[in-house]
């Protein structure tokens, strides 16, 4: 399957090109995108000797002039010291305001990347090239950047559009079973918050897990949904934060724990659970679609629970989240499965509560 999907934003939209051997693609692309010159690959140790030769070499074909940077893989990588690694790189191949870097990876190189490339020289263009589910269906797609910090996930960052997203769909065969269940987590997101049908779909697939099959028709449904949201809410003034879905748990949980400990999607499927509790008691989601919730993240080999972190370390890391205003962290809670309200207050000590309750 071949697809394209636009991100529709005006002057800033972009394509996202999907299908099975896309890679090889990758400098036609680019050069039909306008970019030109100097460019920086920028990828992780497990994902270069994959796929890192085939990058490059399209790109060299196409008439650009790649330089490839391998950095360490997992989330401590994202991190000032990495960050200011690129720019070191940056000026030492000449990058100027008409090139552009290239994001070869999962979540963690994607939004390192394109924050590197949003302050380099005050913004230069970028690709992204994502490599795990997680990255495809997610972070790849909004111009969401990033990095962390010791006192929490994603504070420092910037809105920084891609000049377009290639997924081959070719990479997901490499992909470990964990890292496929933890993309496995987001794409639950999207059936919980939008689309009812997708989350009933996910519930028949779930029984073969990780023998799922085709996951194109997966992947394009989300990256329709994404696109769609982010051409309504760019910058996430409203209607975008229904993305954040379970992200308020799941990057305290990330803090708590200390990142890497546990992988970005399966931290949001246990704040996923949490939230979906918070839903029953504050919303009018039902106890059997809260069970749905967790049966399937259950069913994807996802974890559900987390005895090991105790309240006063998570609510700590919730107080500096960004989604806090005021120090009262703000929640997306679902009515039903496949709707969702955001902005959502919760009383304090309904939130230990039911931590407390999914904890044991």
């Amino acid at each position: 399957m071949k697809r394209d999907i636009t991100v529709d934003l005006g002057d800033r939209s972009y394509p996202i090109h999907i299908g099975s051997g896309n890679l090889d693609s990758l400098g036609t692309a680019c050069k039909a995108a306008g970019l030109k010159g100097r460019c920086l690959i920028v990828t992780d140790e497990n994902v270069a000797p994959l796929y890192a030769d085939r990058a490059f070499q399209s790109l060299e074909k196409a008439g650009f002039t790649p330089v490839l940077e391998t950095l360490p893989a997992g989330e401590p990588t994202k991190s000032q010291a990495q960050l200011l690694n690129l720019y070191s790189k940056a000026a030492a191949h000449g990058l100027d305001r008409h090139s552009f870097m290239v994001a070869l990876g999962g979540g963690v190189i994607g939004d390192l990347t394109g924050f590197a490339a949003a302050s380099w020289l005050r913004g230069i263009r970028f690709v992204q090239v994502p490599t795990t589910l997680l990255a495809m269906v997610d972070s790849s797609v909004g111009g969401k950047t990033g990095i962390n910090i010791p006192a929490g996930k994603n504070l420092v960052g910037a809105f920084h559009q891609p000049s377009l997203v290639m997924l081959d769909l070719n990479t997901l065969k490499t992909l470990p079973p964990r890292e496929l269940a933890a993309g496995m987590a987001e794409v639950v997101k999207y059936g919980v918050i939008w689309d009812e049908e997708l989350f009933r779909a996910l519930e028949k697939a779930a029984a073969k897990f990780p023998d799922i099959g085709d996951l194109s028709e997966i992947v394009a449904r989300c990256c329709e949904i994404k696109a769609e949201v982010v051409r309504q809410d760019e910058r996430e003034g409203g209607l975008r934060s229904i993305l954040n879905f379970g992200h308020t748990a799941a990057h305290a949980i990330e803090n708590a724990a200390g990142y890497g400990r546990y992988l970005h999607g399966e931290a949001v499927a246990i704040g996923m659970v949490y939230a979906a509790h918070l839903s029953v008691a504050l919303k009018e989601l039902s106890v059997e679609e809260s069970a749905r919730i967790e049966k399937l993240l259950a069913g994807l080999s996802l974890p559900v629970g987390v005895p090991e972190l105790a309240w006063k370390d998570i609510r700590a890391a919730m107080a500096v989240d960004k989604k806090t205003v005021g120090g009262l962290p703000k929640f997306v809670l679902a009515d039903r499965i496949g709707h969702v309200e955001f902005g959502c207050e919760v009383p304090e000590k309904l939130l230990e509560e039911v931590w407390n309750g999914i904890s044991q």
